[in-house]
């Protein structure tokens, strides 16, 4: 009997400790004010995500079909359901897939989602776990997923019920779709995505299976017709959309989709299991049938809700307020999404840039690498909480070198999509190797790099603008708007990452010719205003120059998404030589003040983020780094749909949050030691992993006698007094404890 009870006094323990992380997780955060996540279920790293469907412009009771530029599939602002897509983006700047549409609805069949849609009521979301009620029919439709399917559970009302797949609709610029029923309980297809930010080139297909857990009673597809011709192999035509029932042949199409129509009783619960592949139909026939729990909709709900509360135990925190913790645990959570795995059960996966189906035996293939906003401190943050899927994403982009001739810059599902800047898998790599990260193919890495970095013009995928870099060391303004100073500023980082890698190989001569090459960002300088200002080719610096010209998103000659503002400071390579050639510390301080001082800081910029840290590199000017970043916290993020300050960007900026809150911070990428400045929490304790790291744990202690205390009077490390505000990242993995005594005045070590 004792035994018993100590069974079950186990068991309970699990479950409480179960409940522990994902009751901090609050997926609407970054639902609305661009931040573009989405409440979705999804399980850590997922090829598949459920998410529910509304994008609809501002009228929350229409759709409008042309908001293309929309880049999430949902938003808390609006109330409109047209269905639950199964492959979605999160926290990005454009739109692509949302697509694989499931959509209940009862009485009579009808395929136009303006007119079937439903208001969304008493939504409810958690890691691995979305309901809602649809007003209009009086259905509730609960999500949950593996990680290559998803499991939809509706509950219907007495009557004629029915679940629709639109393969038309999404939020992918592509179109064309296949579709066949193979009997009344099941249904396969493929769905085209691609053109990302609408570039063309970079369509892919994703296939399914579904399958449902009754038997329809009725079943057929549908197809929106350009005009209305009678036809005779159509019947029950309903405006532009024709149906036709018992259809088992393969449909193509734009507008085409499938019903299945059910005889319920009341609170009848039928639910629908979906597997997706990038490979094949009979990959995600292969998909669902390895991961489906057979329709047990409470054990795959349950089964996710476990996974994530491990995955997010990886940090423990405590003290705070239940918001802080709320907001720390869900970007954490956001983190954990992309990128996310490409493979299937079997290994296999589209090869880069090509329809090539190539296999994984050792490692999983990852996909959606956002680099230019990622490598700024996401992949440090995976390779101190969870090394081994960092390793596993180098070995994946190092793969891309060798299938496609290059390394990603923004690669989405083995397409590389071109978008935004410089040349960001160097700092990934170099970064996660420099961090003890080097299970993989070193050489073939190097060499990807130092083609990008020496590659002319017209050959480089990666710096098409490259000859005048290496000539004369700046990037100069040809047309009026061609982001020139943002494409350097981003070359000079990579190229400094690229001479940390050669030194670590022992090739000296590479090191110095592409250190110099990274300190040549003093071509941009200009005394006159103390900052970076656009040159031309004959050398001259851009006329009528205006610093503050790219706020709101206008165009900014030189610039990308920002001001001059945004990019002054935008060498962290090199803090010391900008100090000096901003004259000294006195003038770089005052300036670098004046950013937050005067409004000139956007934190949803990467170019910018790491500023508030820039002043531990000036001495007895800690303090502001301290005061700044507790600033940022309080205003920018919080536990509401809104918490997050923009595009979260494939967990940029829920990265910046989680080592802000911890209190330390990698300035740069490549360089991995950490600023330090005051944590939020009393107590975070960060597991370890034995197969990388030296320690178990590695625990940051936090006293303050007030609640307002917030700025540093003392810190010691295992014990000892800790004079700089700066730890590495060796000292972290070797385990060990690190604290803080605060004040509620500025001071310093």
């Amino acid at each position: 009997m004792k035994r018993l009870s100590g069974i079950l006094i186990l068991f309970f323990l699990s479950i409480n400790c179960f409940a522990q992380f994902t009751d901090y997780v609050n997926p609407f955060i970054g639902t609305t004010n661009f931040g573009t996540t989405n409440p979705g279920a999804i399980v850590p790293r997922g090829m598949v995500s459920v998410s529910p469907f509304n994008v609809s412009g501002s009228d929350l009771n229409t759709y409008d079909k042309d908001a293309r530029w929309w880049s999430t599939p949902y938003s808390w602002d609006n109330s409109f359901l047209t269905g639950f897509s199964h492959v979605n983006l999160s926290g990005v700047g454009c739109p692509d897939l949302g697509v694989i549409l499931l959509m209940p609805t009862i009485g009579e069949v009808n395929a136009d989602h303006k007119e079937y849609g439903s208001i969304l009521k008493n939504q409810v979301a958690s890691p691995g776990y979305y309901a809602t009620d649809l007003e209009k029919y009086g259905v509730k439709a609960e999500l949950s997923s593996t990680k290559r399917t998803g499991i939809s559970r509706y509950t219907f009302p007495k009557g004629k019920s029915n679940i629709l797949l639109n393969l038309g609709l999404g939020l992918s610029n592509e179109t064309g779709a296949k579709v066949r029923i193979v009997n009344n309980q099941e249904i396969e297809g493929s769905r085209m995505t691609g053109s990302f930010c609408y570039n063309d080139g970079s369509e892919r297909p994703v296939y399914f299976v579904a399958r449902f857990s009754k038997k329809a009673e009725e079943f057929g597809v549908w197809k929106k017709m350009p005009e209305m011709k009678a036809e005779s192999a159509w019947s029950d035509t309903d405006g532009q959309f024709k149906y036709y029932k018992n259809y088992t042949q393969e449909l193509f199409g734009d507008e085409i989709g499938a019903y299945f129509t059910f005889n319920t009783s009341t609170d009848e619960q039928i639910i629908a299991e979906v597997g997706v592949s990038y490979v094949s139909i009979a990959n995600a026939r292969m998909n669902l049938e390895a991961e489906s729990n057979q329709f047990d909709f409470e054990k795959t709900r349950l089964q996710a809700k476990q996974e994530w509360n491990s995955t997010l135990s990886r940090v423990k925190v405590e003290g705070g307020t239940n918001d802080q913790k709320t907001i720390f645990y869900t970007a954490l959570y956001h983190t954990q999404i992309h990128p996310n795995i490409i493979n299937d059960v079997n290994g296999q996966y589209p090869a880069m840039e090509s329809f090539e189906i190539r296999e994984t035996n050792d490692c999983n293939r990852y996909t959606v690498f956002s680099l230019w906003d990622t490598y700024r401190n996401f992949h440090p943050l995976m390779a101190l909480l969870y090394p081994q899927e960092q390793q596993d994403m180098v070995r994946s982009m190092v793969d891309m070198y060798k299938e496609s001739g290059w390394l990603p810059k923004w690669e989405l599902n083995s397409k590389e999509t071109h978008v935004m800047e410089g040349d960001p898998a160097i700092p990934v790599i170099v970064d996660s190797y420099l961090r003890g990260l080097k299970d993989f193919d070193v050489e073939a890495a190097y060499s990807a790099m130092v083609k990008s970095a020496t590659t002319p013009g017209k050959n480089n995928k990666l710096r098409p603008d490259i000859d005048h870099y290496l000539a004369d060391g700046y990037v100069p303004l040809v047309e009026e708007f061609d982001n020139s100073v943002s494409h350097a500023l981003e070359y000079y980082i990579a190229d400094w990452n690229l001479a940390q890698f050669a030194k670590a190989l022992d090739k000296k001569d590479d090191y110095k010719k592409f250190l110099n090459q990274s300190l040549r960002y003093k071509e941009y300088f200009d005394p006159k205003f103390g900052m970076f200002r656009p040159r031309l080719e004959n050398g001259d610096f851009l006329k009528d120059f205006d610093p503050k010209q790219g706020e709101n998103f206008e165009p900014s000659p030189g610039f990308h998404e920002g001001t001059a503002w945004q990019y002054a400071f935008c060498v962290p390579h090199d803090v010391k030589g900008l100090i000096q050639l901003m004259g000294g510390k006195s003038n770089f301080v005052n300036k670098l003040q004046s950013v937050f001082d005067d409004k000139l800081f956007d934190m949803a910029n990467e170019p910018d983020i790491h500023y508030p840290y820039l002043f531990n590199y000036a001495k007895g000017e800690e303090w502001r780094t301290q005061k700044e970043v507790r600033r940022l916290i309080d205003t920018y993020y919080k536990n509401a749909p809104d918490g997050i300050p923009g595009n979260d960007d494939c967990g940029t900026l829920s990265a910046w949050i989680v080592y802000s809150m911890m209190g330390i911070y990698p300035v740069c990428p490549g360089n991995t030691d950490y600023a330090i400045t005051s944590p939020v929490f009393d107590k975070i304790s960060i597991e370890l992993d034995p197969e990388f790291h030296k320690g178990k744990s590695f625990e940051i202690l936090t006293h303050r006698k007030n609640k307002g205390d917030l700025f540093i009077d003392k810190m010691m490390i295992n014990g000892k007094k800790q004079n700089s505000y700066f730890i590495t990242h060796k000292t972290i993995i070797q385990g060990g404890e690190l604290e803080f005594f605060l004040k509620n005045k500025k001071t310093t070590l």
